[in-house]
């Protein structure tokens, strides 16, 4: 069981040769001349709201999946990820990113089940069958994309309109897609070695030296939706909800309390106990994922450690 203790929800760090950072919702980019370093804090986002309370370990496990899911993934493209010095930060390579989210799903669930419920046949123009049901596996994967926003709400968009407006050329989009594809069916395979299911995710890319690159974060749980395979068949037959290791149980406690991310509304107290919840809700996926025991580490204040970790890469590495 996890147990409270500090958690990293903003940083300011003088690193040298630092030429600025980008603050997002849940990752802090610091920018070199050749590098960038991505601080995974322990902030939690939903309904593109930051909430008001980090969870306990959380930016520790998503760094450590989303570095164990590149390691796993590096023979399909090219990945960003070059090191990572500290348990909460990855170096990789300074890529220029496209505007675009990859998002694909296998089954219908989350915000494409919502919108299908409510009668959309259509999704980022992918038409769906009739008569599908909640968290039904979709006759093959789709591609839903969305546009990367600086701030803000993405938006769903087709791939028409993607090669229309010149966001990427049409060979780009071909060749993104073709990796979404690919990455997919290992993320799928990898996670049902470990009895889980993974349901939809996104990747995101970006260009480096001309080349096609995967970025970002890939199958953790704040981009990914992962179900449990024991189970779900029966789960789907009697219209039960599935049980699953992801965010969206994180939507579905801020939807009961009346919050869904619209003006006006506030977000409900988050109490220890719930925050505790969401911090083994993710040290359970990490270990379900990986098969590895998740070793805590030592409760040494956080921003210090991470200062002296980088100091002592940069030491070896010239930014």
């Amino acid at each position: 069981m996890a147990t409270m203790r500090e958690t990293l929800t903003e940083t300011n760090f003088k690193f040298d040769g630092a030429l600025k950072c980008f603050h997002g919702k849940v990752r802090d980019v610091y920018f070199f001349k050749d590098l960038v370093a991505m601080v995974v804090t322990d902030r939690i986002s939903a309904f593109d709201r930051i909430l008001p309370k980090g969870i306990p370990f959380k930016g520790e496990v998503l760094n450590k999946i989303a570095a164990y899911q590149l390691e796993a993934t590096k023979d399909i493209v090219p990945n960003w990820l070059i090191d990572v010095p500290d348990p909460m930060v990855t170096v990789g390579k300074c890529c220029k990113p496209y505007k675009l989210e990859m998002i694909i799903r296998g089954y219908i669930a989350g915000s494409a089940w919502r919108a299908y419920e409510k009668g959309a046949r259509e999704i980022c123009g992918v038409k769906l069958p009739e008569g599908l049901k909640e968290n039904q596996r979709l006759p093959q994967p789709i591609i839903t994309p969305t546009t990367k926003a600086d701030s803000g709400h993405d938006e769903n968009i087709s791939r028409e309109e993607i090669i229309a407006q010149g966001i990427v050329s049409e060979a780009e989009y071909k060749k993104m897609e073709e990796y979404t594809y690919k990455l997919f069916d290992r993320g799928q395979q990898l996670a049902h070695d470990k009895g889980l299911i993974l349901v939809d995710t996104k990747y995101e890319f970006g260009n480096y030296n001309g080349e096609i690159t995967l970025i970002d974060e890939i199958h953790t749980p704040d981009s990914s939706r992962y179900f449990y395979l024991e189970g779900y068949e029966e789960r789907f037959r009697n219209g039960e909800p599935q049980k699953q290791l992801s965010k969206e149980f994180v939507r579905e406690w801020l939807m009961a309390k009346g919050f869904s991310g619209n003006e006006g509304e506030e977000v409900p107290e988050m109490t220890d106990d719930f925050v505790l919840s969401v911090s083994e809700r993710y040290i359970e996926l990490y270990e379900k994922m990986t098969g590895k025991h998740f070793e805590k580490s030592d409760n040494e204040p956080l921003a210090a450690r991470i200062e002296r970790n980088m100091n002592t890469f940069f030491k070896h590495h010239k930014a």
